[in-house]
């Protein structure tokens, strides 16, 4: 699993999403890699601080801000910068905030992704776009299984049928559209991506840092929940691979699984946190609204075999990582430089 340094020198790339958890670490990743970054997005919230503590603003090639729903505005950032490659992160992204505002949720997650197809059908200069959407598109079996690429598509809450939704959309488009043309599009399903400098609402990591920040007993919902754990470099770099293959040849404009080999549960993170001396205890709450799925397991076989990505961490190392970082940045260390030892350190292995 080796990145080609070459392939992605001053490459065009626009990110959707840039100033978003993953998208920040995906803009610094490239910006490590000599990439030319074209971030278009909503401006950071009070819980996208990463965007800020790195001040990615500062080294990426164009910044703008602005809403995926927003078409007209999307199309002229990417007429006028001419992107080779496009990362599409922009999305609702949290479960909870699609039962708040399920409408807001379906314009972003499905006419956000629409715009985004539209533009791109009627240029030239694109030649491959990734498509991220999530490991909760599938629908959800009684048995236990690990969900694979050719599984039916599914999803009881807002949040996942809008983005099953998606990836029709984009076969739709694939299919009817792409199917004659330099472009390829290639759908991506990550596990539950942990890593330093997430924020996020309702997240077992941001609760435990934020717990610790604010002095106040971490509370768990879903103690026995189980999921695919996995770090943000080994997902980005699924990312990256899957994009340079996609550049290449049609044949990897498909849907593709980046999980890793083992699932654990919400106990076992709690379990090593209390370990390294994080917390000492938790409170359990019950979770009356139940509105996510107990169990989840992805099949990375397809990606393991014809992109030869692997997840490089292991369940504790991708801990220690996490950890790390915001050990760190309570301590007040320079988070860009933190980033970057993380990001050179995870490349050596």
């Amino acid at each position: 699993m080796v990145i080609n340094y070459q392939f992605w020198k001053n490459k065009k790339i626009l990110i959707t999403g840039h100033t978003g958890f993953k998208g920040s670490w995906l803009c610094i990743y490239l910006h490590f890699l000599g990439a030319k970054i074209i971030g278009y997005a909503l401006k950071p919230n009070e819980n996208q601080k990463l965007f800020k503590i790195l001040k990615i603003k500062k080294f990426i090639y164009k910044n703008y801000y602005g809403n995926i729903q927003n078409k007209n505005n999307l199309q002229n950032v990417i007429k006028k910068e001419k992107p080779e490659i496009i990362f599409h992160l922009a999305a609702q992204s949290l479960v909870i905030n699609s039962y708040l505002n399920p409408l807001e949720n379906f314009k972003t997650n499905l006419m956000g992704s629409v715009n985004l197809l539209e533009i791109i059908r009627k240029i030239q200069y694109v030649k491959s776009l990734v498509f991220v959407t999530t490991d909760k598109c599938y629908k959800i079996k009684k048995i236990k299984k690990k969900y694979k690429e050719t599984d039916e598509l599914g999803g009881t809450d807002p949040y996942s049928s809008s983005k099953a939704c998606a990836e029709i959309l984009v076969n739709s488009y694939k299919k009817t559209f792409f199917n004659n043309c330099k472009l390829n599009v290639a759908t991506a399903r990550s596990g539950n991506i942990i890593g330093g400098g997430d924020w996020n609402l309702n997240r077992l990591i941001p609760d435990i840092f934020k717990s610790i920040i604010n002095k106040k007993k971490l509370i768990i919902r879903n103690i026995n929940h189980t999921r695919p754990w996995l770090f943000v470099l080994d997902s980005l770099t699924g990312y990256l691979i899957l994009a340079e293959k996609n550049f290449k040849n049609k044949k990897y404009a498909e849907a593709w699984n980046f999980a890793p080999n083992q699932n654990k549960s919400v106990k076992d993170i709690l379990n090593y946190a209390i370990k390294k001396k994080l917390i000492k205890n938790y409170k359990l709450q019950k979770d009356s609204k139940n509105i996510e799925t107990s169990k989840l397991d992805l099949n990375n076989n397809k990606a393991k075999k014809k992109l030869y990505w692997n997840a490089k961490l292991s369940f504790h190392e991708t801990l220690d990582y996490t950890f790390d970082w915001y050990n760190n940045f309570l301590n007040k260390k320079n988070m860009y430089l933190e980033t970057m030892k993380q990001i050179k350190k995870y490349i050596k292995i």
